[in-house]
């Protein structure tokens, strides 16, 4: 067995880019070559200025057509990034009681927002084990019923993706709110699914974190406007009316990270002209599937998603056994391969990977290449 320390992966083995990270991702250089492109025109500008905001509507005009967008629905953004969605969410999405569908780390942070939230009652609190999927329940609107659903795409802690779906029964009073932070722009969906898609850029859009992006149904818009007219207090920097407002200028209320925006009009843009979301939900199922195979055919490795059904196609969570799995990821840290590590909190002798759309299939298959190499001088 060899020292962690001293172990140099062959060269002819190592992946182009070695990042894999959930979050923050891997940003392509053609990104990061065109933002510096600008000079001095972009970066320290005012964000109220036609040269910030044509950029902010490049975005939104990018994805509406990623997300094939039907008239009526509106692209929001502000700053705060989803945590701070799941607050604003409290104020001005939902009336009086949601439903949420808890399976990792992630999904159980909207529903403990509402939990606090001292002007709705208890939310609906549906769970199951990290490396299952929870399903949504229709209920009743109003009463005991519930006026929201709130989902989650894909649970970036575990690796279990879900396929959204408007709950079987939902009548047209209730809002479907979907998490989609590690899933938007990687998996696919259907408006006519969803009121409200909400993300950060720092995932599969390959940007900074620090924004939130909103794709808003006319329904999920009737709502914002009934709910800011029963005069409930909201502060501005969270008020979906402001936000609403703004984003309909191209701006956002306070000043933004020029960069994030930039970078994740970028990603846009490459999607969109590869092929669109159906050619990115392709390249990143190309890249999970591989390395869900590879570890079937491992006797050191298993996906830890059991069910192949509920298993994410941007972000693959492998168990190893009889190896360390902290061990594998440092001997890769020092060569250059970046975080693989697990989710802190899961607790489990595990890697996780992300395959986001910036992440080249061929560097995916070079990677388990390494981690082979690797196990072999560990054991």
């Amino acid at each position: 067995m060899s020292s962690t320390s001293d172990l140099r992966i062959p060269t002819d083995l190592l992946p182009v880019d070695g990042r894999f990270g959930c979050g923050p991702s891997k940003i392509r250089p053609e990104a990061l070559a065109a933002l510096a492109a600008t000079g001095p025109t972009f970066l320290g500008t005012s964000h109220r200025q036609n040269t910030v905001k044509d950029q902010v509507g490049r975005l939104r005009t990018g994805l509406r057509s990623l997300f094939s967008l039907p008239d009526g629905y509106e692209v929001l953004l502000g700053n705060g990034g989803s945590t701070a969605f799941w607050d604003i969410a409290t104020f001005g999405l939902i009336e009086e009681r949601s439903q949420h569908l808890v399976f990792g780390e992630f999904s159980s942070k909207f529903a403990e927002a509402s939990a606090a939230a001292p002007f709705l009652a208890a939310p609906e609190v549906i769970t199951a084990p990290p490396g299952t999927a929870a399903h949504a329940i229709a209920r009743t609107y109003g009463n005991d019923g519930v006026d929201a659903y709130c989902l989650t795409h894909n649970e970036t802690s575990t690796g279990v993706a879900t396929t959204i779906t408007r709950p079987v029964g939902a009548d047209d009073a209730q809002v479907v709110l979907v998490d989609a932070t590690s899933a938007a722009g990687g998996l696919d969906v259907h408006a006519s699914q969803f009121d409200v898609y909400y993300f950060a850029p720092q995932k599969c859009l390959a940007s900074d974190g620090g924004l939130w992006i909103a794709l808003a149904s006319p329904r999920a818009l009737d709502r914002i406007a009934r709910i800011s007219a029963t005069k409930r207090w909201v502060p501005a920097s969270m008020d979906l009316t402001i936000a609403l407002d703004n984003s309909t200028k191209n701006q956002t209320y306070n000043t933004p990270a020029l960069a994030t925006i930039f970078l994740a009009a970028e990603q846009v843009d490459w999607i969109n002209s590869n092929g669109g979301l159906a050619w990115a939900s392709a390249r990143c199922g190309e890249s999970s599937g591989h390395l869900y195979d590879w570890a079937m055919a491992r006797s050191f490795a298993t996906p830890f998603v059991v069910n192949a059904s509920d298993r994410s196609g941007v972000v693959a969570t492998i168990d190893l056994d009889g190896v360390d799995a902290i061990a594998v990821s440092t001997v890769l840290r020092a060569n250059g391969i970046v975080d693989t590590d697990s989710y802190r909190k899961l607790g489990r002798n595990q890697l996780r990977i992300a395959t986001f759309p910036s992440v080249d299939p061929a560097d995916v298959r070079a990677l388990t290449n390494c981690i082979d190499w690797v196990v072999e001088r560990l054991r």
